[in-house]
């Protein structure tokens, strides 16, 4: 290929690019405007509009506060849109952190669950709820300091069991997470043994939702993810290296063991953030980055911005549904959103194994 031809592939493959995370983004507005309109006490949509436009600057001064009632104000500002853009950053954090993980491992089932940041942080938040939440520190209960400590905890003590001398091989840190993960989880059951009257807090939270989520829970979680994405980001690149085997990224000057320890550093720190402000929600890092895979392609370039995006949409759709499925049963009942990600995940991962299944006999 010619330079004039290499330069109209890369316009037109940035220009498909963008008109797919644009047309993502339209999407999570969407969804996030139609989540608003959702939930036990009905609300118009224009009223919901207006008392969103009353929050912008330069557009305040034209809308008539007598349009809504203050109640139905308080409703969206301080119960709906919390929990709403609680969902869409940890939709985004689990998803961008699975993709690190499955790019890392070069495996599609590979989640937070495989090194035992989702365990370690069940061990912190059944603790906490135990021995009191009743404390903050900049925002943070608690609850989400020991589920965030316990994540990281537990991926720091995977990894230094797993390293050999200056590597950390794949497949021992697998099985080391995968012993980790039964050894935190024997700890969480011990607790609930002796839990007492605090085994449903511990359960519920264990299943994962987004119920009584506070404003200031969401920016004190925000800085941590939104960094660790940015920061995985910029290894793009390196990640599509190691797609191609770890001897020939180390020939192409990636540095892999540097790499893959700093990568693994921020997706369970993305993920840690996440779980202590959700609660286990399972499935999202497997699925989300998986589709998305399928459906953009492998480039770690374009399948990291367009994971985060769809996996926002994903667990803002799951909340609705958790809201509203319960309904017909009774009228202010909802579910934890983690069992509305189950539902849909345990389909999908059993579908994933029948294909993976399937080219072995091949």
């Amino acid at each position: 290929m010619n330079q004039d031809q290499v330069e109209s592939e890369y316009f037109r493959r940035t220009s498909k690019w963008n008109l797919i995370l644009i047309l993502l983004t339209l999407a999570l507005i969407l969804t996030v405007l139609i989540s608003l309109n959702v939930g036990y006490a009905q609300i118009p949509f224009q009223n919901i509009l207006a008392i969103l436009a009353r929050q912008i600057p330069f557009l305040n001064s034209y809308v008539d506060p007598s349009l809504f009632l203050p109640r139905d104000a308080a409703i969206i500002l301080q119960i709906r849109l919390p929990r709403i853009i609680a969902g869409v950053v940890v939709g985004a954090a689990l998803s961008s952190s699975g993709v690190v993980y499955q790019g890392v491992f070069k495996n599609p089932m590979a989640d937070s669950y495989l090194l035992g940041v989702s365990s370690g942080a069940a061990v912190g938040a059944s603790l906490s709820i135990l021995f009191g939440t009743g404390y903050s520190v900049f925002g943070l209960g608690i609850l989400q300091l020991a589920a965030f400590t316990g994540a990281l905890f537990a991926m720091f003590l995977v990894y230094n069991i797993a390293r050999v001398g200056s590597k950390v091989p794949v497949t021992m840190l697998l099985l080391c997470g995968l012993a980790v993960n039964f050894f935190m989880y024997s700890i969480v059951s011990l607790l609930e043994v002796v839990a007492g009257d605090s085994l449903h807090s511990i359960v519920f939270w264990l299943i994962g939702g987004f119920s009584n989520i506070l404003w200031i829970q969401v920016w004190a979680t925000l800085p941590f993810i939104a960094v660790g994405m940015i920061a995985a980001y910029f290894y793009s690149r390196d990640l599509n290296l190691l797609a191609l085997g770890e001897e020939t990224a180390q020939n192409l000057g990636v540095n892999v063991e540097k790499v893959k320890t700093r990568l693994l550093v921020l997706a369970s720190m993305i993920a840690a953030a996440a779980v202590s402000l959700s609660g286990l929600i399972g499935f999202v890092g497997l699925m989300v980055p998986h589709i998305t895979r399928l459906v953009i392609g492998p480039d770690h370039r374009i399948l990291f911005p367009a994971s985060i995006i769809t996996g926002a949409i994903f667990l803002v759709i799951c909340d609705a549904l958790a809201r509203v499925v319960a309904t017909p049963f009774a009228s202010t009942l909802e579910l934890p959103v983690g069992i509305i990600t189950m539902l849909a995940g345990a389909p999908f991962f059993i579908i994933l194994l029948r294909k993976k299944k399937q080219s072995y006999a091949i």
